[in-house]
């Protein structure tokens, strides 16, 4: 029992960062790693994954700022806490990267996926995948006389909930963005590293 009613897994920035580094309790956690827009960065931060066995569960990658030509890296990935801190600070010591934040720990964050989602069905099982989109609000971005094809936005969980319903109906395809997270309220920003 925590008697100070304090979360586990507060900020690494509290004084009651509570996580045992020695658990071997697997996490998943969401990494924003803001970069230099530049050929080759994304596979020097996959290089890292890759070569030391870490896994990558979902990648995103845009420009966010176009003037400071940076990207913004958001990947999802799993591993013991000693791990999760590991890979942070093998990221921030690649040389385009300005800054490492870990949603997952840094407070609230909104985590969003696009999915399209095609169901190929007639009859009842078709009417039936018109009423689970409804319930789920995906819209249909496609129609055919065979098949439907579903857009569907929301948190990763409810992207997996609509496509395990989907499969009885005749689900034949998924093609899925992976996870785009940012900080809740004015601060949590993907800070830059201070310039020597």
């Amino acid at each position: 029992m925590n008697a100070l009613a304090i979360k586990k897994g507060a900020s690494r920035h509290s004084a009651y960062d509570l996580r045992n580094p020695m658990d071997d309790r697997q996490e998943t956690h969401t990494l924003a790693v803001l970069v230099d827009n530049e050929a080759g960065v994304l596979a020097r931060v996959i290089g890292l994954f890759s070569g030391r066995g870490y896994n990558i569960e979902s990648l995103t990658v845009a420009e966010v700022d176009h003037e400071g030509h940076l990207s913004r890296i958001t990947i999802v990935t799993t591993g013991t806490p000693a791990v999760i801190e590991q890979i942070k600070a093998q990221l921030a010591r690649i040389v385009p990267v300005h800054g490492v934040n870990d949603l997952t720990v840094e407070g609230p964050s909104v985590e969003r996926e696009l999915a399209l989602i095609k169901v190929a069905g007639t009859g009842d099982k078709r009417v039936e995948a018109m009423r689970l989109a409804e319930v789920f609000r995906a819209r249909v971005v496609d129609t055919t006389l065979e098949s439907f094809v579903f857009e569907i936005t929301g948190a990763p969980e409810k992207v997996d909930a609509f496509v395990s319903l989907m499969r009885p109906l005749g689900l034949t395809d998924v093609a899925r963005t992976g996870v785009a997270a940012i900080a809740r309220g004015v601060g949590g920003a993907v800070s830059a590293r201070p310039v020597p």
